[in-house]
């Protein structure tokens, strides 16, 4: 499920990067548009890759429960 949900995570926003790429780029020129196109699903794609693996192991600090012996308890 992890590998499905991290390809699914990075066609996303390499996607929205080339969407935003394209559009910034179409601004200045045709040629800038392809190329902004290019670059926003490159820096989409990491952002996707990225984010889905923080967010895993932030799921994963969440659901560890702490060890009895792992906890300092103070001495009175």
């Amino acid at each position: 499920m992890s590998r499905l949900k991290r390809v699914f995570s990075r066609a996303k926003y390499a996607a929205i990067g080339a969407a935003v790429g394209g559009a910034l780029g179409g601004i200045v020129s045709r040629n800038a548009a392809s190329t902004g196109a290019g670059v926003g699903a490159l820096v989409g794609a990491t952002v996707g890759e990225k984010s889905v693996d923080v967010s895993s192991v932030v799921d994963d600090v969440k659901n560890r429960k702490p060890d009895a012996d792992v906890v300092s308890r103070s001495e009175d």
